[in-house]
């Protein structure tokens, strides 16, 4: 939010206008506030607009209508007239960051999470639809998050469903990549279009990526009428929802009552309204927007100008209560608190990917990597850590190191923290690591900035979800670490030996911590209590890989590979591959690409459907056996998997978009299926080396090395 300038108005109507909420292509937005001392956000036309009598009369007359909507997932519309020239709407102001600002902040939602926004989306869409209307621009940016469920805003362009649409002369009447196809090609426009703005919504808020992108406004125009949308980052589960809301067709789109049915959120989904980082996010602005409506003048007590709380309101900075005995009033404090303020995410600059039509690169041969920082890691870092605009490793001088992912270069250290001890992405926002004392650290994630710290005695960390960070405490024991105040919520002795020396690793979903043993056993305990929920001993030879696609937790190694849920531990399927001689079989790390997983067994990459194991054939080159331990990744249109010989090896790319049917599968040696695209012969260190990948970038770490390659 910002302050009035010369030229907005100090009143309109009954609102005494405070400051300026935003401002777009049809008008300007403001908050006001009436005699009774309540808050709406105010929607004024752009004068050179407001000129058009017709678009005026047009513009009340719609908000009229919509003020016919008084469903809980809406933003009521409270007023709407012309005065002196200039038409303006009134609707509840809301306090919380827009969908786009909190994945944007946060990372994606989980899948509970979606599926309690979808059934509250729908709902709205409901009462919006049932009264005549349709919203016709329903996107990340119009949908608020507060403290009681998501509600959808912007009704200055919600219109009856023959009516006009309110543009100007050069505009585009949707939002690129979330209106419907019929939108796009200019064709009559009905409740279905928002269904399909809701599923192409609900792709970014599960996988934080658009589900249809392109270089310019006509490309991604066309991938919407044409192409298929990009779904490999959401949840199988949710995909086989999401799916049919995006249908080319409208009458093929179910209705709202049927979506909210099918996403049917169980019991406790809303937590991410009134829990971790997101609900505090709510919980100062609306701290922020009361101390703005209850000051009497332009000024806060103690000289504090409105200036900053308007600053504070529009970012969701801290704001002060008054205290009991005398006002004692800060905003951007040097203390304890301040460190629980961080900003958004960066955003991801994500790369370009390459085209052979455009001669990126010449067919049958492999371009040179994005860049490359030789002697830049230490000999015991984890896996490279992507988090937006940088690469977190261990480095070769000591403590981690933040490089760019554009350029390499490094942007940040912190000496005191462990590489070895592991370190974690909290919401993109924050890393948390762990120094020499066993104390948990945490930095801003693209600056380095240092934030709070916990006195966790730690022996490494295991992972993190939105409300904290599970350790393993020096003696072997799981603790939970709050991420709202840095305190200790539970400490737990598991009936299994975790190890002290980064020996077990661990992943979390659905309020299930699971964790991995060198042993072999499986662990799981409830994130709330550190209770244990369910064990399984002796899953594998050596610490089992585990991996968690929605709420299945895939667990690999020597000789099994098995699908389970993560809530109770029972096994829903299991291959069953042998060896002809009998002896065991090792399946190597997961990863996940649409409703598939992968996995490396017998020196291939085999498919598997992750909701039934049933087993798929996949495209490989019969010389080039993939490594057992081999990581396997989906990045871009490329499937990236490594293969090794005593001496060297090399990271293999097969294309798995455009090719053909990926369920192929042939011996024919000669057969294009069998045939790599891109072969990059530099792994010089065949015993230790890790893949990793993000925004069409493909991390390779070989000893000490660190390379960045391209996709296509």
């Amino acid at each position: 939010m910002k302050p009035l300038n010369t030229g907005d108005p100090l009143r309109l109507g009954p609102y005494r206008i405070l400051g300026v909420l935003g401002e777009g292509g049809m008008g300007k937005v403001y908050v006001g506030q009436d005699r009774d001392g309540r808050t709406a956000a105010v929607k004024v036309l752009h004068r050179h607009l407001a000129d058009d009598p017709q678009l005026g009369q047009r513009f009340v007359r719609e908000a009229r209508m919509a003020q016919a909507v008084s469903g809980p997932g809406v933003a009521r519309v409270l007023d709407a007239q012309t005065e002196g020239g200039r038409p303006w709407i009134a609707t509840e102001f809301l306090s919380g960051p827009t969908l786009e600002e909190a994945v944007g902040a946060y990372g994606p939602l989980d899948e509970n999470g979606v599926r309690a926004l979808a059934a509250a989306l729908a709902g709205a869409l409901r009462d919006i639809h049932a009264v005549g209307l349709v919203h016709r621009d329903l996107k990340p940016a119009n949908v608020v998050l507060t403290s009681a469920g998501p509600r959808i805003i912007d009704f200055g362009i919600a219109r009856p469903e023959h009516g006009l649409t309110l543009t100007t002369t050069g505009q585009v009447p949707v939002t690129p990549g979330y209106g419907a196809p019929e939108q796009a090609l200019g064709q009559r426009v009905g409740p279905a279009a928002d269904v399909f703005s809701l599923g192409a919504l609900l792709v970014y808020a599960a996988s934080g990526q658009r589900a249809y992108e392109g270089s310019h406004v006509a490309a991604v125009q066309y991938e919407v009428v044409h192409g298929t949308p990009r779904m490999d980052r959401v949840p199988p589960a949710l995909q086989q929802l999401i799916d049919p809301c995006l249908a080319k067709d409208p009458a093929y789109r179910p209705a709202p009552d049927a979506i909210a049915q099918a996403f049917a959120p169980p019991r406790g989904a809303d937590r991410v309204w009134r829990a971790g980082p997101l609900a505090e996010d709510v919980r100062r602005r609306e701290r922020a927007l009361r101390e703005l409506t209850t000051l009497p003048g332009t000024s806060a007590p103690g000289g504090i100008p409105r200036r900053r709380l308007l600053t504070a309101l529009a970012v969701g900075g801290p704001v002060a209560l008054a205290g009991a005995g005398g006002a004692t009033w800060w905003f951007w404090r040097k203390n304890h608190s301040d460190l629980f303020d961080v900003p958004h995410a960066a955003r991801t600059p994500t790369a370009r990917l390459l085209s052979a039509d455009r001669g990126d690169y010449v067919l049958g041969q492999t371009p040179a990597p994005l860049w490359t920082r030789p002697s830049a890691l230490s000999s015991d870092t984890p896996a490279p850590l992507p988090v937006r605009d940088v690469l977190i490793v261990g480095d070769a001088k000591g403590g981690i190191t933040a490089h760019s992912v554009v350029d390499g270069k490094p942007r940040w250290s912190a000496p005191e923290a462990m590489a070895i001890r592991r370190f974690v992405s909290l919401s993109d926002r924050l890393i948390a690591a762990v120094d020499g004392q066993g104390t948990l650290c945490t930095f801003v994630a693209s600056t380095g900035a240092p934030k709070w710290t916990a006195p966790a005695e730690a022996s490494y960390i295991l992972a993190a979800d939105a409300e904290a960070v599970y350790v393993v405490t020096g003696d072997g024991r799981l603790r939970s670490v709050s991420r709202s105040d840095a305190k200790i919520r539970w400490t737990t002795a598991p009936r299994t030996g975790l190890g002290t020396t980064g020996a077990a690793r661990g992943v979390v979903a659905q309020g299930i911590l699971a964790v991995a043993t060198k042993a072999g056993d499986v662990l799981a305990v409830d994130t709330r209590t550190g209770r244990t929920v369910w064990m399984l001993r002796d899953q594998a030879d050596d610490r089992p890989g585990i991996a968690v696609s929605g709420g299945t937790l895939f667990v690999s190694g020597s000789p099994y590979f098995t699908a389970r849920g993560i809530t109770d531990g029972k096994q829903r399927w299991r291959p069953d591959l042998r060896r002809a001689d009998g002896t065991k079989v090792f399946w190597g790390p997961s990863t996940f690409h649409g409703p598939y997983v992968f996995v490396a067994a017998l020196g291939a990459p085999l498919r598997f459907d992750i909701k039934d194991g049933k087993q798929s054939g996949w495209l490989y080159d019969l010389d080039q056996m993939c490594d057992p331990y081999s990581p396997l990744t989906v990045q871009g249109h490329g499937f990236w998997s490594v293969i090794v010989n005593a001496t060297e090896g090399a990271v293999t790319v097969l294309n798995v978009a455009d090719g053909p049917d990926s369920n192929s599968f042939t011996k024919d040696p000669n057969s294009t299926l069998n045939k790599t695209n891109w072969s990059f012969r530099i792994i010089k260190n065949p015993r230790n080396y890790w893949m990793t990948a993000d925004a069409n970038r493909v991390f390779i770490v070989d000893g000490d090395s660190l390379t960045a390659l391209p996709v296509f």
